[in-house]
């Protein structure tokens, strides 16, 4: 566990006051009428920028990432006294009071997307990619938590942790998450990932994997006029219509057998179909549908290349789930509500150091994937006391 002393040397809200706004939080806090009536010990407004230093510091414990943020934030009470460290309990009644709703909405309102076209990074031929998977984290073992999220279940036993189950969309070229949905353990990927499918845009190149690849997922996210290239699956059957020029060829998806044996609501999509030469545990044949159905617009040499960005939001998960969470494998929130507030809070967290290092990269005019994002999150940690930087606006 590291030391209070250490972590004093490394923890302040400056930086993170630069991606989250203080209006900004206001704002949210008053729309929600959770707004603090007097300046408490820790006001909300403070609260919420402690709830996303605990995502940065996961491995701290809650007690001593408030005595040390608190050094940074004097500004919040512009001159009516300075912030003081509460105890444990009271934070936990704090971060009840406070819910998980302004933390989420700070996180929906705050999303924006980093690339930028003349850039050329994160893009092909004008589309922005982007690329959807999901995942489960541990919480933490309590009654509450383990109704609410349940727990695996497999021929071996039940696992040690209830889990959450997440889905999000990543921004290939900046390796950050646009959107996030979350539920209980039980909830189908392919359900939170539906919810998703508005997140997309005309403009947008979608990635994904087999599990997405269904007709009604697909009608979905064709549907936000975005462009998808998803991995199909390999007993999937296909009617080839046309043989197209570069070797990729025309087929139709159906939402069931019936309509398929009738030729009933198929979708037209365009099938590439490679394999890897020389890669071990390669399988025989790998297969792509896309809405470009113009082999001229996109070649299928350039999709089946392509394909491989979908890593990025592979390794943007493990970001936060390894470099952040470091030897801190479950949520520590007892409760169901503060669990989706201390989610949404790791969610923030990632999200500004990747918005810091998309800034540094742009300065340096460089491909932001090529930066560690460890080596981001310790320098973010050793500046966030020893330099904020700024003061954010007081104007209301």
């Amino acid at each position: 566990m590291t030391t209070g002393a250490k972590v004093a040397e490394h923890l302040s809200v400056g930086l993170l006051a630069k991606t989250y706004r203080l209006e900004q939080i206001r704002s949210i806090l008053q729309e929600l009428d959770l707004q603090s009536k007097r300046v408490r010990g820790m006001p909300n407004d403070a609260l919420v920028y402690y709830i996303i230093a605990l995502g940065l510091f996961m491995s701290v414990s809650t007690e001593e990432v408030l005595s040390c943020l608190v050094e940074g934030m004097d500004w919040l009470h512009e001159g009516k006294g300075k912030l003081r460290p509460v105890g444990k309990v009271a934070i936990s009644q704090a971060r009840t009071r406070l819910g998980a709703e302004p933390v989420k909405k700070l996180w929906e309102s705050s999303s924006q997307l980093l690339c930028k076209p003349a850039e050329a990074v994160g893009f092909y031929r004008g589309l922005r990619l982007m690329a959807i998977d999901g995942s489960t984290l541990d919480v933490a073992d309590t009654e509450e938590n383990d109704a609410h999220f349940g727990r695996q279940n497999s021929s071996r036993g039940q696992a040690a942790f209830p889990q959450l189950r997440f889905v999000g969309l990543c921004e290939c070229g900046s390796r950050s998450l646009h959107a996030v949905r979350m539920g209980p353990y039980a909830t189908y990927e392919g359900t939170l990932g539906e919810q998703l499918m508005d997140e997309l845009e005309p403009g947008m190149l979608c990635l994904a994997d087999r599990l997405y690849m269904s007709y009604k997922l697909w009608k979905k996210a064709a549907a936000t006029g975005a462009h998808l290239l998803w991995r199909m699956r390999a007993n999937a059957r296909l009617r080839v219509e046309q043989v197209l020029e570069d070797g990729s060829y025309l087929a139709k998806i159906y939402p069931n057998w019936a309509d398929h044996r009738r030729d009933a609501n198929g979708i037209m999509v365009r099938v590439v179909e490679y394999r890897l030469e020389g890669v071990e545990d390669a399988e025989p044949v790998y297969r792509l549908a896309t809405t470009i159905l113009d082999p001229q617009q996109a070649p299928a040499l350039e999709l089946a290349s392509l394909y491989c960005q979908r890593w990025e939001v592979e390794t943007l998960i493990g970001e936060f789930k390894t470099h952040m969470r470091g030897g801190q494998v479950v949520l520590r929130s007892k409760t169901p509500v503060l669990v989706e507030q201390e989610f949404y809070g790791m969610m923030l967290a990632h999200r500004a150091v990747r918005t810091l290092m998309k800034q540094a990269a742009s300065l340096k005019s460089i491909d932001p994937r090529r930066l560690s994002f460890s080596n981001a999150v310790r320098v973010i940690r050793r500046k966030l006391i020893s330099d904020p930087g700024f003061f954010p606006s007081k104007q209301e």
